[in-house]
């Protein structure tokens, strides 16, 4: 032992350690591994030397210095390799690192922690699933405690009331209640355990699918590797059973009748095991309980309570989902009938495709011609809002006759739209043109018919295609075939005014024929005239006028003013000017006189002065027409604001050769037609014709449009009126009605007789305010373009009717004055006026009287006599002089 209790001991890192053979007291202290080699940085100073321990000096040491002994110190520093004193040093130095590395790993914690939050947020579910378990059973458990307990008192009462009767009750009879009461104990019990097992059966089908979507997860993953990244179970059952409802039509109703069955077998399984009745009474009263959740009211026991409780929650459920699921669909079908997304199931229909402005002459055209039939229906379908176009429909006031509009949203250019609409059913398909670029209209136009022509069905009926530029009507040919119907509406309305302004009053004939209020073409073959000359079948008709046949002979085709000689063949047809095609039928001829033309009866031809205010597309096209009609040495003066370099441009790439021109020439003017002193530069009392055009710039409005035509004439007026040096000498001349010689207006109907001015107008509107001034004729262009598409779509044969009568080549209306067929005061019916024609090869197919605003087309009476007047002027179909 140590002389000095209370000397430190000494270190015992100045030694190397015991041979493991000997004794020592830090046997047990763990030592740490090889020793390192690093060493300290700081320097080591003598006074922290001391003196070497005795062998002594090896006796137990207390607690406290055994401990300060296990952690030694760190030296200041290692003393050298080389000196053996110090070789102690080595081992402290290789025990001072060990708890440094101890602490390195840091990271356990933090996934012990992340673990143990996780199975703590997935017990939670579960606890409560178990619970709820437990619940259920220990009410299972206590009705079942409840019903032994029953059962026992009953069986007491019983035993105790058999101890009153047996004495009164022979021994035989006894025996028999006691078979009876132990088979009925036997029944009791099996019917008990038929219940529980009901009940058990019922809450496993409720609790076992949500036990096993909840742990399944948990499953799979204890299987598969942590670090797998596949989709949860719970995740994809989700996902198949959304596409499911979406995809599926019936899918929500059908999810709803299973989840009300399972409710109902579920809820009387469960009230089976808890009451007395049978099981076809449990469903019944489950139905009840799931219809009418006030019916649980009456439930007796807390079992019974519970269940029907439970089962009335399940029936508010599921019929909250119903009444949400019948008002989407209510509400679907409802949006989609005002949306125009439902299917059109009609047949022999008229298929309108587009909106444009002249789809309300077009629909009351057709509506005009379908009264005789006793209405049709009309399907009308464009990129639109249906309410909208309802409404817009609503809005043009006209009377509709008994044929049906249905308006339907959809793009001509999809099949799944066509079909909707019941295309390969109508026995007319009209394709308007859309207001803006001719081109893009036009290509559009082209797309629509190649998707009509891939309709896999088929179509019955013909195709109507209104077109803005002559050019592509090749196209558009080439690709529908011979299903397609074509009318070009610049290229009709330019030669309509170049008609009406040769001939004043030809607009208001084309009017009343090209619509269905008065007369208009029919084709009927009728086997009576077969071996008839032509001559005697125009007078065969009482109500009606034959223009032409249809020949079978040359594949159908349409001759107008064909030659008096000409005898109907078996299968030919005629073609007449009537009011309906059930109104006329040919009758036996009637005795009429034949007279002779008076002499002198050749029209001459002299140049005239035309004017063209405005710009249009189809201005080449115009002027190719004209050259044709006019007589040689005319001038054609064209005022516009487009410069004369762009004019020659424009008319040159249109396809306009300057070299072909035979009849007319050209004079440029540039200016704008709505400038006062740009209209006062040209000689306006010195043209024959003016024509007042819808200049290109704002055709795409019609209002814009109508109002420059407008002020247009009525400056052109006011000029004539005042610049006119003759105008005295034409007051005797002029009718003036009511009007002063003085009056603004009055003046300008005295110039008119020196000038026609022919109007474009593209609204009716516009329309009243010039007849009511009669200042002008104007050709109502979107009107008489509707009127044509109309009459084509009933009948495809007139088409052809109109290009000859609208072409350069052929025949054409004209306006006949009287004196060219019958003399002063000569007697003539009707029949005997057209017979006179028939020797300048005209078809007279109206007239019109000096003291007439209209002209009638197809007189009713064509058998009395009358006188005519020399003013008076018939209208005829002839050849093209």
């Amino acid at each position: 032992m140590p002389l000095d209790p209370d000397a430190s001991p000494p270190s015992d890192w100045l030694f190397p350690p015991a041979p493991p053979f000997l004794p020592s007291s830090r046997a047990r202290t763990p030592r740490a591994p090889f020793p390192s080699t690093s060493r300290s940085s700081k320097p080591y100073s003598l006074a922290d030397r001391r003196s070497p321990p005795t062998t002594r000096s090896r006796s137990p040491l207390p607690p406290q210095e055994q401990q300060q002994q296990q952690h030694p110190p760190t030296p200041p520093s290692a003393p050298r390799r080389c000196d053996p004193r110090y070789a102690g040093v080595r081992r402290g130095d290789a025990r001072t690192p060990a708890p440094e590395k101890a602490t390195a790993p840091t990271a356990a914690p933090v996934r012990e922690g992340k673990s143990a939050a996780s199975a703590i947020s997935l017990r939670w579910p579960g606890m409560i699933s178990v619970a709820a378990i437990v619940l259920c059973f220990s009410s299972l458990l206590r009705s079942n405690f409840s019903l032994h307990d029953q059962v026992h008192h009953l069986k007491g009462q019983l035993a105790e009331a058999t101890t009153r009767l047996q004495p009164c009750i022979a021994e035989s009879s006894m025996d028999i209640t006691g078979i009876l009461s132990y088979q009925n104990n036997n029944s009791t019990v099996q019917n008990r355990s038929l219940k529980n097992f009901s009940l058990l059966l019922s809450l496993s089908m409720l609790y076992a699918p949500l036990v096993i979507l909840k742990y399944i997860d948990l499953f799979l993953k204890l299987r598969s590797s942590q670090d797998s990244e596949e989709v949860p179970i719970n995740k994809r059952l989700a996902y198949r059973v959304d596409i499911f409802l979406s995809l599926q039509p019936y899918a929500k109703p059908l999810v709803l009748l299973i989840a009300t069955l399972l409710l109902i077998g579920l809820g009387g399984l469960a009230l089976y095991g808890v009451t007395d009745d049978t099981l076809s009474d449990c469903l019944w009263l489950s139905w009840t309980f799931v219809a009418d959740s006030g019916n649980h009211a009456n439930a007796e026991g807390f079992g019974h309570k519970l269940v029907s409780v439970s089962i009335s929650i399940g029936g508010m459920l599921v019929f909250a989902m119903m009444l949400g699921l019948v008002t989407d669909s209510i509400s679907e079908k409802f949006d989609s009938l005002r949306k125009g997304r439902s299917e059109v199931i009609e047949h022999s229909h008229t298929l309108v495709l587009g909106w444009s402005d002249k789809l309300g002459s077009l629909l009351n055209q057709i509506a005009i011609a379908n009264e005789s039939l006793g209405g049709g229906t009309i399907v009308l379908m464009a990129e639109r809002d249906k309410e909208e176009m309802e409404a817009d429909i609503a809005k043009m006031e006209f009377d509709l006759k008994g044929t049906a509009i249905i308006c339907r949203s959809g793009s001509p250019l999809i099949l799944a739209d066509l079909k909707k609409v019941s295309v390969s059913k109508a026995r007319a398909i009209v394709v308007l043109a859309e207001e803006g670029n001719a081109d893009q209209s036009d290509a559009r136009a082209l797309r629509t018919v190649l998707s009509l022509t891939g309709v896999k069905e088929g179509l019955r009926g013909h195709i109507v295609v209104e077109l803005s530029d002559l050019d592509n009507e090749v196209l558009v040919k080439l690709v529908g075939g011979d299903l397609v119907e074509t009318v070009v509406t610049h290229d009709v309305i330019g030669r309509l005014m170049i008609q009406c302004a040769r001939q004043p009053g030809l607009a208001q004939i084309w009017e009343d024929i090209l619509g269905f209020e008065n007369c208009e073409f029919y084709i009927k073959r009728w086997p009576q005239l077969d071996g008839m000359q032509f001559e005697d079948v125009l007078i065969s008709f009482p109500d009606a006028i034959p223009c032409g046949i249809k020949v079978a002979s040359y594949g159908g085709k349409i001759i107008l003013n064909p030659d008096d000689c000409y005898v109907l063949q078996e299968g030919d047809e005629v073609l007449v000017i009537a009011e309906d095609d059930d109104t006329y039928a040919p009758a036996p001829l009637p005795k009429v006189r034949r007279g002779c033309l008076p002499k002198g009866f050749v029209v001459p031809k002299s140049p005239e002065r035309i004017l063209f205010c405005g710009w249009r597309r189809d201005m080449e096209d115009m002027i190719m027409v004209l050259d044709a009609f006019v007589a040689p040495g005319s001038d054609l003066w064209m005022f516009n604001d487009v410069p004369e370099m762009d004019r020659e441009r424009k008319l040159i790439d249109g396809g306009l050769d300057f070299s072909r021109l035979e009849n007319i020439t050209l004079v440029h003017r540039e200016g704008n037609a709505v400038i006062r002193r740009h209209l006062e530069s040209l000689p306006l009392e010195s043209f024959d014709s003016i024509l007042i055009l819808a200049d290109e710039s704002v055709e795409d409005s019609a209002i814009q449009a109508d109002s420059r035509s407008l002020a247009t004439l009525l400056l052109i007026r006011d000029i004539q009126a005042k610049r006119l040096p003759f105008r005295e000498g034409m007051v005797s001349h002029v009718p003036r009605g009511s009007l002063s010689e003085g009056s603004w207006i009055g003046e300008m109907q005295q110039t008119s007789d020196k000038s026609v001015i022919i109007s474009e107008i593209l609204d009716p509107r516009t329309k009243k305010l010039l007849t009511m001034s009669k200042t002008s004729d104007c050709v109502l262009s979107n009107e008489l373009v509707s009127m044509a598409l109309a009459m084509v779509a009933e009948d495809r044969q007139i088409n052809d009717v109109l290009e000859e009568l609208f072409g350069e080549q052929g025949n054409e209306m004209q306006i006949r004055p009287s004196d060219l067929y019958l003399g002063e005061e000569e007697e003539l019916n009707f029949f005997e006026v057209m017979l006179r024609a028939r020797v300048r090869k005209e078809i007279v197919i109206g007239y019109r009287l000096e003291d007439a605003e209209r002209a009638i087309i197809n007189p009713p009476d064509k058998v009395s006599r009358r006188r005519w007047s020399a003013k008076d002027v018939f209208v005829v179909i002839a050849e093209k002089e």
